[in-house]
């Protein structure tokens, strides 16, 4: 879409009710930062496939490369992003290392994108 796309006011005037609304709601810039990385997070489809085989089991490393066709490097590289982004949590059983969901909200995050994007 190019600029002359967007369809733009034919003057410039401002709303300062409006605009006074806005700025009282308005999170900080560290809350903005923190949730533009999350979002960051979701922009990659290997790690959103990763997302979808945790909502229905807890499964170890060996199970995620084998179900995405992937190397356990390269698994084990994308669930350091979605745990640093407290997505996933992982607990050690043996020689394994289990991983499962952190919380109902990456399902609902999830559900709420995949809903947006097939209207």
């Amino acid at each position: 879409m190019a600029i002359n796309d967007v369809e733009c006011c034919d003057t410039f005037q401002t709303h300062e009710e409006l605009l006074k609304i806005v700025r009282a709601k308005m999170p900080d810039e560290d809350m903005l930062y923190d949730m533009a990385e999350l979002f960051k997070v979701f922009g990659d489809s290997t790690r959103i496939r990763i997302l979808y085989i945790l909502f229905e089991a807890e499964v170890c490393v060996c199970d995620l490369a084998q179900a995405l066709n992937m190397t356990q490097s390269a698994i084990s590289h994308q669930l350091k992003i979605l745990k640093q982004s407290k997505l996933v949590k992982s607990r050690r059983e043996g020689k394994s290392v289990f991983y499962s969901l952190a919380d109902s909200h990456v399902r609902t995050i999830i559900a709420q994108g995949r809903e947006h994007v097939e209207e």
